[in-house]
């Protein structure tokens, strides 16, 4: 390979190591075509030689056509540290394989893994870098002498392959290795059984070690052992309930650095590139902060390198472009010339030199005249990484006084009414009152968020209240660090909590039970609409280990995203009838999902009877596409084939059996209560019969009762029926019958005279709740679902189970006044919001007022209800041309 004169001037000038390398190699260099080659493969020794001078002989090529690469600008960053890192890999397990077969000739090399850290885990070794790898061994496995005792015999293989890698000679040096990243490694041997590493990091680790792993890697020796360890620990690295005491360890890490390095901070001569403030060390622990707090539920960040981190954190929402953009030329510049530093004598160095005439050398061989020209290149990106990682530990808040008349004073100077009261609630938190805030740990962050969270409390009409709904949840929390470290970190979302506690009792009602739904608030897709039901339901089967694991992770996701819907509206930013669908999309698919599931369960005892499928009929709201936080799920089970046939279980059951009790038991795994909290209530007396009939029937006898014996009211039901959950053909026969029984294939009853009955007893036991019931009210939803249902039936037309959809049909021929969509749609958008932020149905405090006005549409409270009554007059005016007969029959 002929290389330029002005490289190898520079080369001449600035690296003493490379120059000697030049000589040394020269034949090598000879032989080399050019820069596109396989690395591991030209730089390949004689194999005669011993292994311990091969690899040496091996690293030092290595080392050399890397530099050139690098220096000529053949190799990007990405390269150099891919190749460094595959020869770092090759020549870990090289040495692994021989340390075995110096002990136990002949034997496979198993049960003795290199677990990389660090850069090598992440495909990043620096030029010259130390690798931190983790040794570990399978005792039932690991070949071994016969007297050898496993633990003695691990060590010994860890000693010599520490020394085939690190010892010198004249050939210089393989790899220097430290051991230290180990679990307690002042009391621990160099190799640990891999049973030992995942107790210790299930349950002892630090949250330093966390942050470790994010880029560990299987990278020597046993592969297939090694991925076994990383897969048991992925739940300790990747939680997908966040622990914001990490994130705080991670920066105080940072801080600790700065303080220990303060003399590398100032940039200049004798900078640090690695620790210094604006550093390649904020640039890692930007994207690793970013990455453990979202990672554990979006395994698409869990990149182990910091650029692909970076761009990962990018298309996921969680940072912004400019924020990767600065952090990533910063990391790029820092780490390039980095390696430059390196280069000069082989030495793992990050600082730049103090004197001039060896900055200015270092300088020649990046490329550019002299130090200053150095230094002004890197000063810009210096300043801006500082910048965006100073962002991470945002504006710090004054504490709350500790003395207790001082802190009642300051209380209701903040604004509520009885500052004592409050304050000794918040010396009882401060003392330890509850279990989750007995630990020294918890005190100090319930002490950072006081401040916020009290002054968020305060703007409540009923702060007392808030505060009692705080207190509440405190009581039932096995630990508060994690909650209060996460609303000290995120202040917009220790806003929104306490929006949450001061308007909106049912969503705080559902922290109290799990205050882990605020985690996923975290992510700023969280205020965006819902997926589809097929996303829903791919994100709720995701986890396939067993029946109840499967129950307890589809409440999760349902729990989460109910929640997180709830929210939307309260922080204004989900429409109220986006919302309403997204309920409703979220519960077909957990419908979905756990029938899939209870009928392979149930199959595996009783089979399945052929020819014959089930068949869920979703009625009311669920059917309508439009639920409320708190709606139950109208739910109708069929089954399909022949009821006289047989299951083909090892305990066959007749079909009429066995769909019932499948029945039973979907409907339990809908409704019963586990340790992940409630899910739904089912409601099942829309079937054939109400509660005296059978809890299943077969799709024929339901047709032939709808078709012969149903009343006025089960029609209506019907009217906004359809099939969530069968085979395209199933679902396609049961919406085929509902069709032809609204169209008129049922019997001939006095339609408006029936529903008028009806709506008068249930006016008479169910009177509305409170002044502002959007159901029950007279001109309330109850009144426009009567009126549609009666509408569609009479005249067979605008046949969608959706409200809005078949208001818009009726309206298009004329059967139902245009204002009667716009009516349904505020008092849908009304009923939504009040089942979050006044489940009574009572007039809201005025605090509240502008979130439920705005939600709505409206200006303030004055103009939502003038618009509530002129909805009402429609849909009353509606209702009452039916019940007087001036509407058509």
């Amino acid at each position: 390979m002929h290389l330029p004169s002005d490289l190898t001037d520079r080369i001449r000038y600035g690296s003493p190591f490379l120059s000697v390398l030049l000589d040394r190699e020269a034949s090598f260099l000879d032989r080399l075509p050019g820069f596109e080659v396989d690395a591991l493969t030209v730089v390949t020794a004689d194999h005669n030689l011993p292994l311990a001078q091969r690899l040496r002989i091996e690293r030092r090529r290595i080392a050399l056509l890397v530099a050139l690469g690098d220096l000529s600008g053949a190799y990007d960053l990405r390269r150099v540290t891919r190749t460094l890192s595959n020869f770092a890999d090759s020549a870990l397990h090289r040495a692994i394989v021989a340390a075995i077969e110096e002990r136990t000739p002949g034997a496979e090399p198993v049960g003795f893994a290199a677990i990389g850290l660090g850069k090598q885990g992440s495909h990043e070794l620096n030029y010259s870098s130390d690798i931190d790898p983790i040794l570990l061994y399978d005792p039932a496995i690991l070949p071994r002498r016969e007297r050898d005792d496993p633990v003695e015999a691990a060590v010994r293989i860890g000693k010599r392959v520490v020394e085939l890698l690190q010892a010198r000679d004249g050939d210089g040096y393989v790899l220097r290795v430290d051991l230290r990243l180990r679990p307690s490694p002042e009391a621990t041997p160099i190799a640990l059984p891999i049973d030992a590493a995942v107790s210790y990091y299930e349950s002892s680790a630090l949250p330093w070690e966390r942050a470790a792993f994010i880029r560990a890697r299987a990278v020597a020796g046993d592969i297939v052992l090694g991925n076994r360890f990383l897969d048991a620990i992925r739940p300790f690295v990747w939680r997908r309930a966040l622990d914001y005491g990490a994130i705080g360890e991670i920066r105080d890490i940072t801080r600790r650095i700065r303080d220990h390095y303060a003399q590398g901070q100032a940039f200049g001569p004798g900078y640090d590139l690695k620790r210094g403030r604006g550093g390649i060390r904020e640039a890692e622990f930007f994207a690793q902060v970013h990455q453990l707090v979202h990672g554990g539920r979006d395994p698409a960040l869990r990149a182990p390198a910091t650029l692909d981190a970076l761009s990962a954190l990018v298309v996921g929402g969680r940072i912004s472009g400019d924020e990767a953009q600065v952090m990533a030329g910063g990391y790029t510049l820092f780490r390039t010339i980095e390696h430059r530093l390196q280069m000069v004598d082989d030495r793992q160095t990050h600082s730049l030199p103090d004197q001039i005439d060896a900055l200015d050398r270092v300088a020649r061989l990046h490329g550019v005249d002299d130090g200053q020209v150095l230094l002004d290149l890197m000063a810009p990106h210096v300043t801006a990484v500082g910048a965006v990682y100073d962002r991470l530990d945002g504006a710090s808040t004054p504490g709350l006084p500790v003395d207790p008349h001082t802190l009642a004073d300051r209380l209701e100077t903040l604004g509520f009414a009885s500052g004592e009261q409050v304050a000794r609630r918040i010396a009882d938190w401060r003392s330890g009152a509850y279990p989750a805030l007995r630990s020294p740990a918890a005190r100090a962050a319930l002490e950072d968020s006081l401040p916020g969270l009290i002054a968020g409390l305060a703007t409540a009409s009923d702060s007392h209240a808030a505060l009692l709904r705080l207190d509440a949840m405190l009581a039932r929390l096995p630990s508060a660090i994690n909650l209060f470290r996460l609303l000290e970190a995120q202040p917009a979302l220790a806003r929104l909590f306490s929006t949450i506690l001061c308007h909106a009792p049912t969503l705080a009602e559902a922290l109290a039970r799990r205050a882990t739904l605020l985690d996923g608030l975290i992510d700023a897709r969280a205020l965006e609409p819902v997926g589809s039901v097929a996303e829903l339901v791919a994100e709720m089967s995701a986890r396939q280990e067993g029946y109840e694991r499967l129950l307890d992770h589809v409440r999760d996701v349902v729990n989460e995203k109910r929640f997180m819907l709830g929210v939307q509206v309260v922080a204004g930013t989900g429409d109220p009838l986006a919302v309403a669908d997204g309920y409703a999309r979220v519960a077909e698919a957990a419908v979905q999902v756990l029938a899939a599931a209870t009928v392979d369960e149930f199959a595996q005892r009783h089979g399945r009877v052929p020819g014959s499928e089930l068949i869920v009929l979703a009625l009311g709201r669920l059917g309508g596409g439009a639920l409320t936080h708190a709606s139950d799920l109208d739910l109708v089970y069929c089954f399909t084939g022949d009821f006289s046939a047989e299951s083909d279980g090892t305990k066959p059951l007749g079909a009429v059996l066995y769909y019932n009790r499948l029945a039973q038991r979907l409907t339990a795994a809908l409704s019963v209560q586990t340790a992940s909290g409630p899910l739904y209530e089912v409601d099942t007396r829309l079937r054939p019969s109400g509660a005296q009939g059978p809890l299943v029937v077969s799709l024929a006898g339901f047709e032939r009762y709808q078709r012969e014996d149903a009343w006025t009211w089960e029609h209506m039901a019907l009217a906004r029926a359809r099939p969530i959950m069968g085979s395209p053909d199933g679902r396609a026969a049961a919406a085929a019958i509902i069709a032809r029984v609204l169209a008129g294939d049922r019997p001939d009853r006095d339609i408006v005279a029936e529903a008028v009955a009806m709506r008068a007893d249930m006016a008479r036991h169910k009177p509305p709740a409170g002044p502002l019931d959007a159901k029950l009210s007279p001109g309330g939803l109850v009144d426009l679902e009567f009126a549609v249902h009666v509408t569609q039936l009479l005249s067979g037309q605008g046949l969608s189970p959706r409200l809005g959809e078949a208001i818009d049909a009726l309206v298009a021929i004329g059967r139902l006044p245009a204002g009667l969509h716009d009516a349904h749609d505020f008092l849908t958008r009304l009923i939504v919001t009040m089942r979050l932020v006044a489940p009574d149905a009572q007039v809201p405090p005025e605090t509240t007022q502008p979130i439920l006005a705005a939600a709505l549409g409206c200006s303030d409270w004055p103009a939502l209800l003038v618009r509530l009554d002129a909805a009402r007059q429609v849909v009353h005016e509606t209702w009452q041309e039916i019940v007087n007969g001036t509407g058509d029959r």
